[in-house]
């Protein structure tokens, strides 16, 4: 997978129009189905799948609170093998990375992960930052403030960008959705 921290404007569009059509899916601890349900850990992947940056990823089973008990960075270790962490972040003290660092560095399409309990553990798309796109426990795949919605208040974050579509065998990749989207 190419992983540099360069990307078409047309990637993030793409991403974010993806995202947005899952705004509404009930949430459902691991689910995967647009309309059916998903979770925080599964929206980004099928997102990013749909839109050909990702292939499918497995994902072993896990339990609804399991940030709660344990130390194991199992979410942020998916995230670091498909995705490149934001310079602006990445090396910074990640506890008091101020908002105006991560609104110079996050992009439309990007992934921005919390940390709740023990561990990094939530996720979302950025829609253009501070407005994000998540999966949230009784309320389904919503857009919220990223700074200032309830839950996400004071929490630490983490950016990262996915810019290359994995090598494919045949189908329709990003960068040909890219080109299409760009001649129309």
């Amino acid at each position: 997978m190419r992983r540099t921290n360069e990307r078409s404007s047309n990637f993030g569009e793409i991403i974010c129009k993806s995202a947005r059509s899952w705004i509404g899916t009930p949430y459902h601890h691991m689910g995967r189905i647009k309309g059916a349900g998903v979770d925080c850990a599964m929206f980004p992947l099928e997102v990013y799948r749909e839109a050909g940056l990702i292939g499918d990823i497995e994902v072993p089973y896990y339990t609804q609170d399991w940030m709660l008990h344990r130390s194991k960075e199992i979410y942020l270790h998916i995230v670091q093998q498909n995705a490149t962490e934001r310079p602006a972040v990445a090396g910074s003290d990640i506890e008091t990375v101020a908002a105006t660092t991560a609104a110079g560095s996050a992009l439309p399409g990007d992934f921005v992960l919390y940390c709740f309990g023990r561990c990094w553990s939530h996720g979302a798309i950025v829609i253009e930052w501070p407005l994000i796109i998540h999966a949230v426990v009784q309320h389904g795949v919503i857009l919220s403030d990223g700074e200032k919605d309830g839950m996400l208040v004071g929490r630490r974050k983490r950016f990262f960008r996915l810019t290359g579509p994995p090598a494919t065998a045949g189908g329709t990749d990003l960068r040909s959705r890219a080109r299409t989207a760009a001649r129309q």
